[in-house]
C-alpha cells in the first residue's frame, strides 16, 4: 500500500467482543433417565402428597423462569446493555441491525444511514408522545444530481495529473471536517488535484492525530473520484517542487475570487499550499459547488474503520434498549470564556471564568461591548445544565428518558451536570457506556472521541445542542439528510424570560415553551431563505428534492 511522507498507517484496533449470553436462554437440560425416576416416585405416593409435590414443583419453575428471563433495569449505570435480549413484538419495534454490521465499511460513496426511530409506546401521556413525535419531512430525500456542464468538467478534473492543492486543516474534529470539505471545493474550481489533508497538530488537545487516523482515506479518495482526482501523496514529479503559500485567504471568498487570485500561480508553480481556511469559502455557491459540499459532508468523509467499530457499538447500546435522547452540552471552560458567559454555578465558579477572561481578553470571540445578562437575554448564552433540564421537561421528556449527553469535561465537574441527572437519572456518556478497555485506544485523541460521540448522537431519536457550534450544525444537516429526524432548537431568546417567571405553572410553562418550539423540531427548512446557511446544516434544497426523481 503506498504511504504518503505526511501520514502514518493506522493500527487497527480491534474492539473487544461482546460476550455471548445466548445459552442463558436455554437451562440445562436433565437427563431422561432422571426425570423417569422423579415420575415413577410421585405416582407411588398418596393422592394429597402427589398433588402437594405438583404444587410445589410449579412454584419453583416460577421463580426459575423468573430469575433466568428477567429484564434488567436502566439501573445499571455502567453499561446499559442487556443482559438477555427478549423477543420483541413486530409491531412495537423494527428488526435490530447487529452491531457488528453497523461498523462494516459501506461501498464507496454510500450514505451513513443512522438508526431508524423507535415507534411511540401507546401507554405514554399524549404530551411525551408528542415530545418524541418525528418531524414531517415532507417527502425530501437525498437528490445529487449534477448538471452536464458539470459532469462534462468532472472527465478533465477527475484526471488532473500536473497541479496539486495542499491543505492544512486545524482546530477541532468539526473544524477540521468543515475544512476537508471546503478543500475538495476549492481544488474542483482550481481544478486541481488534492493531496489529502494535513491535519495540524492539535497542541490544546495533544492531539497528534492524522487524516488516516480519524477518516477511511480510501472510501474519500474512491467516492470522489468522478469530482476531483485526490492522491495520498505528491507524485514524484511534484516533491522537490517549492509550493505557493498562502496564508491570507479572506473570509467567505468566492469561486471567482479563488480563481483570480490562486489559479495563474497554480498553473505556474504546480503546487498551492493553503493553511487557515476555516470558513474561507463562501457558503453561497453555485449549485453544482453545494451538491459536491453535500456529497463530501455526507457520502465521502466516513470514520475509520477503528471508529466506527466502537462508536456505532456503543449506538447500539443505546438504542436496543429503546428511544433516547442526545445532547450535545456546551459546559466546558474555554466555552464559558469565549462566549463572555458564565455557568451558574455559584459565586467561587462565577468569579473564576471573570477572572480569567480579564487576564486573556481575546479569548472572548465578539460583541465585548455587552454585559453578560445582555448577552444571556439575547440568546447568545450556552444553556447550563439547570435550563437544558427544564427545557426538556418543558417539552414533554419524562424522568424516565433515557439521555446520552456529548462534550468535553464540564468546569465544575459533577456538579456541572448534576440539575440534569436530578431529573432525569437514567444518564449516560461514551464513558459509562463503554466496557473496560473499549476506550483505551482513543486516549488523547480529541478528535476521535468526537467522533464517537457524533456516531452516538447520530442514531439518537431525538438531538438538541445547547448551543450553536460546528458539531451541532454537522448533525443537524446529517439527520436531516437522513430523513429529517428530530433535531431541537433551543428558541432561547423567546424561551429565557420565561424561565424567570416564577408565577407560572408547571402546566402553563410547557405550553410556553411547547409553543415557542413548533417549527425549531428539524422540519425542513430551505437553506436559500437565509443568507450564508450552510448547505451542510441545511440540505434542502440544492441536495435534497420530493418529487419522484430523487436519488441517492
Amino acid at each position: 500500500m503506498k504511504m504518503s511522507y505526511i501520514s502514518v498507517p493506522s493500527v487497527m484496533i480491534h474492539s473487544i467482543p461482546a460476550t455471548a449470553v445466548g445459552a442463558l436462554l436455554s437451562p440445562p437440560k436433565k437427563g431422561q433417565k432422571h426425570v423417569s425416576r422423579l415420575w415413577c416416585r410421585a405416582s407411588n405416593v398418596s393422592s394429597a402428597s402427589f398433588w402437594l409435590f405438583l404444587v410445589a414443583m410449579c412454584v419453583f419453575i416460577s421463580m426459575l423462569q423468573f430469575i433466568i428471563f428477567r429484564h434488567p433495569t436502566d439501573d445499571r449505570g455502567d453499561n446499559c446493555v442487556p443482559l438477555i435480549s427478549l423477543p420483541r413484538k413486530k409491531a412495537q419495534l423494527q428488526e435490530i441491525t447487529p452491531a457488528a454490521e453497523l461498523a462494516k465499511p459501506l461501498p464507496a460513496g454510500e450514505f451513513l444511514q443512522p438508526l431508524p426511530p423507535h415507534p411511540i409506546h401507546p401507554n405514554m401521556m399524549e404530551v411525551e408522545k408528542q415530545f418524541w413525535v418525528q418531524p414531517d419531512n415532507q417527502g425530501f430525500k437525498p437528490c445529487l444530481n449534477f448538471s452536464n456542464a458539470y459532469s462534462q468538467t468532472s472527465v478533465n478534473v477527475a484526471k488532473q495529473k500536473r497541479k496539486y492543492l495542499i491543505v492544512i486543516v486545524s482546530g477541532g474534529l468539526n473544524q477540521q471536517r468543515n475544512q476537508i470539505i471546503d478543500a475538495v471545493v476549492i481544488a474542483r474550481i482550481l481544478e486541481a488535484a488534492l493531496v489529502v489533508p494535513i491535519m495540524q497538530v492539535n497542541y490544546i488537545w495533544g492531539d497528534e492525530s492524522e487524516f488516516s487516523d480519524i477518516f477511511d482515506v480510501d472510501h474519500f479518495k474512491q467516492s470522489l473520484k468522478d469530482d476531483v482526482h485526490v492522491v495520498t501523496s505528491l507524485p514524484s514529479t511534484h516533491i522537490m517542487t517549492r509550493p505557493v503559500e498562502e496564508k491570507r485567504t479572506p473570509f467567505h471568498a468566492t469561486p471567482q475570487w479563488f480563481r483570480s487570485h490562486y489559479l495563474k500561480k497554480l498553473n505556474r508553480e504546480g503546487v498551492l499550499l493553503l493553511r487557515g481556511m476555516d470558513s474561507r469559502l463562501s457558503k453561497d455557491l453555485p449549485p453544482d459547488l453545494q451538491k459536491l459540499r453535500c456529497k463530501v459532508a455526507f457520502h465521502a468523509l466516513h470514520f475509520s474503520r477503528p471508529i466506527l467499530e466502537i462508536g456505532n457499538k456503543l449506538a447500539h447500546r443505546m438504542w436496543e434498549k429503546g428511544p433516547y435522547v442526545a445532547l450535545h452540552l456546551r459546559l466546558e471552560k474555554d466555552v464559558w470564556l469565549r462566549t463572555g458567559c458564565l455557568p451558574g454555578l455559584g459565586h467561587k465558579y462565577d468569579e473564576e471564568v471573570r477572572r480569567e477572561r480579564t487576564m486573556k481578553p481575546k479569548f472572548l470571540t465578539g460583541r465585548s461591548n455587552m454585559t453578560y445578562e445582555e448577552r444571556k437575554l439575547a440568546g447568545l448564552c450556552p444553556l447550563n445544565a439547570a435550563e437544558v433540564a427544564r427545557l426538556l421537561e418543558g417539552l414533554g421528556a419524562s424522568s424516565e428518558t433515557r439521555i446520552y449527553w456529548a462534550g468535553g469535561e464540564p468546569f465544575g465537574g459533577k456538579r456541572a451536570l448534576d440539575p440534569i441527572f436530578a431529573v432525569f437519572p437514567h444518564l449516560y456518556n461514551k464513558n459509562t457506556l463503554a466496557l473496560p478497555g473499549e476506550l483505551e485506544p482513543f486516549t488523547n485523541k480529541a478528535s476521535s472521541l468526537a467522533a464517537i460521540d457524533y456516531l452516538i448522537c447520530l442514531n439518537s431519536d431525538v438531538f438538541m445542542p445547547s448551543h450553536g457550534g460546528n458539531m451541532g450544525h454537522a448533525l443537524q444537516g446529517h439527520r436531516a439528510y437522513g430523513g429529517h429526524r428530530k433535531h431541537i432548537t433551543p428558541n432561547k431568546r423567546e424561551m429565557l424570560p420565561h424561565f424567570l417567571n416564577t408565577s407560572l405553572s408547571t402546566e402553563e410553562f410547557g405550553r410556553i415553551i411547547r409553543n415557542l418550539h413548533t417549527e425549531s423540531f428539524g422540519q425542513p427548512a430551505f437553506r436559500t431563505d437565509k443568507k450564508g446557511r450552510d448547505v451542510v446544516a441545511f440540505p434542502v434544497p440544492e441536495c435534497m428534492c420530493s418529487d419522484s426523481r430523487t436519488s441517492s
